[in-house]
C-alpha cells in the first residue's frame, strides 16, 4: 500500500478534529493556556501560574503583589497579544490573583 499523503503533525489533526466536533472554542482555550508563556516573556511566565480558562476569563495567580501590579498595568496589552496569537478574541479579561 502507497502512501498518497505527507504525515501531519498530532497537533494539526487535534485542531482538525475539535472543529469537526464542534469543540473549538476548547481547543482554542487549550492553546492559551500553551501559548501563555511565549506570549508574556520568560520574567512574567515564571512569576504566574494559569488557574484557569473559562467564558473569556483567564485566570493568574501571581508570585507577589508587586507583579500583581505591574500585570493589571499591562493587561489591556497582554489580552491583545494574546487575542492576535490565537486569531481570535478569546480572551476577554484577566484577573491576577
Amino acid at each position: 500500500m502507497a502512501r498518497t499523503r505527507d504525515p501531519k503533525k498530532i497537533s494539526s489533526l487535534l485542531g482538525d478534529m475539535c472543529h469537526t466536533l464542534g469543540f473549538e472554542e476548547a481547543y482554542q482555550q487549550y492553546k492559551t493556556l500553551q501559548i501563555w508563556g511565549s506570549v508574556v516573556g520568560e520574567y512574567i511566565a515564571d512569576a504566574t501560574v494559569i488557574e484557569r480558562f473559562t467564558n473569556g476569563q483567564l485566570f493568574i495567580k501571581v508570585k507577589n503583589p508587586s507583579w500583581r501590579m505591574e500585570l493589571n498595568y499591562r493587561k489591556k496589552d497582554i489580552i491583545a497579544r494574546l487575542n492576535e496569537a490565537l486569531k481570535s478574541a478569546m480572551v476577554n479579561e484577566i484577573i491576577f490573583k
